[in-house]
């Protein structure tokens, strides 16, 4: 009786509190053992994601190519189609950017030279002691997060046979994910206990459509920005457009904060090649172009595909490219966004998918 008596003193606030916290640490020690699983089998994880990626491109075309031809060839056709399509965009861009790429390094140290002057002889004043320790900081940064990345692509290539496995992987992933995805889904869903099936089918078919939807606009935002950075520097004729516009286009696929960093580079050659008006006025072209990437483009492309605060966003990034490098910084926002529509599901906060599903 006496602990029935000190167990009522106890505040129900705090009950509550420590009941969510072991649940949390509970599902925290899941979620530890799942990443280090994931981490042995990196490679393959990460194949099977690209994988998924390339299918959410290629579907579309071959569900259309389906209906005038075998299922078979519409989906070797709609494969080739999509990987000619990426093979050509990147090579367009990386020919652009390196064709021009003497230029465009000589215009940004041009660029930042006359900043460095500015904030000698400016308003600010600085001594050449704050100057070269600004510089020296912003180099060892640049530095740091160029070994990092370099680092990072290099141990997730690893050897030649990791490659070569990751490779065979992605393909035959593509092609099965293609053909016969109910099937495989189906096969996952049927190991499960009949109680849990409903909950984890609608679960992944979330997660999937949602990771379908990014993967598409993404692309479509990638273009639309790039397009946006180029007729903007063409009208203000800031020599290097072109090249400038397909770093803006790289730096569209990481969300919120790529583009506009890559257009800020603009912005310095800009100062270099057309002077501090110019420069000005490619500044608020990064907020135009940012502004309508973030409140036109996403919501009206991408819908509730990344229904995630630009917060978490940035967080979500952050995050992923601490853990995983230049790898976690492009697949870290789909991934958050889709498990976000799944804890939406499961919490029995999305009104489109009710809580508990109607059984399989």
């Amino acid at each position: 009786m006496a602990d029935d008596g000190a167990s009522s003193q106890i505040p129900p606030t705090l009950t509550r509190a420590a009941g969510i916290t072991w649940r949390a640490l509970i599902l925290l020690a899941g979620l530890v053992v799942v990443g280090f699983f994931l981490n042995l089998v990196f490679p393959v994880a990460l194949a099977l994601f690209l994988s998924l990626l390339v299918t959410a491109l290629a579907s579309p075309v071959m569900n259309l190519l389906d209906r005038f031809m075998p299922r078979v060839l519409a989906m070797v056709l709609s494969i080739v189609i999509i990987l000619t399509a990426i093979v050509s965009i990147l090579f367009i861009v990386v020919r652009s950017t390196i064709a021009e790429s003497s230029k465009l390094v000589a215009s940004l140290q041009s660029g930042l030279t006359e900043i460095r002057s500015w904030l000698k002889d400016g308003p600010l004043g600085l001594t050449d002691e704050s100057v070269d320790g600004l510089v020296t900081q912003a180099e060892a940064w640049g530095k740091t997060a160029a070994e990092g990345a370099l680092s990072a692509a290099a141990g997730e290539l690893g050897s030649l046979g990791t490659v070569i496995i990751g490779g065979s992987v992605f393909f035959f992933g593509v092609i099965f994910f293609l053909l016969s995805p109910d099937k495989i889904w189906g096969w996952v869903v049927s190991w499960l206990p009949s109680s849990s099936r409903a909950t984890v089918d609608t679960s992944g078919r979330i997660f999937w459509h949602s990771i379908s939807n990014y993967t598409k606009g993404i692309v479509v935002i990638a273009l639309a920005d790039a397009a946006l950075v180029f007729v903007g520097l063409t009208i203000l004729q800031v020599p290097l457009a072109p090249a400038l516009a397909a770093v803006v286009f790289l730096g569209a696929f990481i969300p919120v904060i790529g583009a506009p960093i890559a257009t800020f580079f603009a912005a310095i050659v800009a100062l270099a090649e057309r002077g501090p008006v110019v420069a000005l006025l490619v500044i608020a072209l990064t907020v135009v172009v940012g502004s309508a990437d973030g409140h036109i483009l996403q919501p009206l492309i991408m819908g509730r595909a990344e229904n995630l605060h630009p917060l978490a966003i940035i967080v979500v990034l952050a995050i992923g490219s601490v853990t995983m490098g230049i790898v976690g910084a492009l697949i870290a926002v789909p991934i958050a966004a889709a498990l976000y529509g799944v804890a939406k599901f499961v919490t029995g906060r999305d009104p489109d998918h009710p809580y508990p599903p109607a059984p399989v």
